[in-house]
């Protein structure tokens, strides 16, 4: 019984330690902020970026208190990015859909909602759609220097093709990619 309420009062002290120093982060000018869908600016994909087409929806922006950008960004099917790098890397999450990416000199691997993907600082790569699906990923950056991609040249048709048939087994719609 002892050892409980010894356990007890030390969760209780590491529980208020922990509030006090999350709500001392809270300030009385701080305020959440709701971003709502169809609020928020969506972008068409620049085409000196993007083949075929894509839209980005920019949900997370840096300010003063984040570093970090995030972005929904969704493929067409046979939609891509040009090859390009990030500074600082990019993770991405795929949300739906199927995909393709492929770093220079690796080999394409597909890309299915629920994965992670991490690509390191300056690893030159490209992702989008596969031919016949549409895809659509969380893509997270942080900038350095007011830059979060180097962009180069466009995946090619001919290279893009070479990947061979869309693997993916949906269907797509009239409203969209059936998942």
């Amino acid at each position: 019984m002892k050892k409980q309420l010894t356990l007890a009062l030390v969760t209780c002290a590491a529980l208020s330690g922990a509030h006090a120093l999350f709500a001392a982060g809270a300030g009385p000018d701080k305020q959440l902020t709701v971003m709502r869908a169809g609020v928020r600016p969506v972008i068409q994909g620049p085409a000196a970026n993007f083949t075929g087409k894509a839209t980005i929806d920019r949900q997370v922006r840096p300010d003063d208190s984040k570093r970090i950008m995030g972005s929904l960004v969704s493929f067409e099917p046979g939609a891509r990015t040009a090859w390009h790098t990030h500074p600082l890397g990019q993770t991405l999450i795929v949300t739906s859909g199927c995909g393709w990416i492929q770093s220079e000199g690796g080999k394409v691997e597909e890309i299915l909602p629920g994965d992670v993907i991490w690509t390191p600082a300056n690893v030159k790569h490209w992702h989008g759609a596969q031919p016949d699906a549409a895809m659509s990923h969380y893509a997270i950056v942080e900038p350095l220097n007011g830059s979060s991609a180097e962009w180069m040249e466009h995946v090619g048709a001919e290279q893009y093709a070479s990947q061979g048939a869309s693997t993916c087994r949906t269907t797509k719609t009239s409203t969209g990619a059936k998942y």
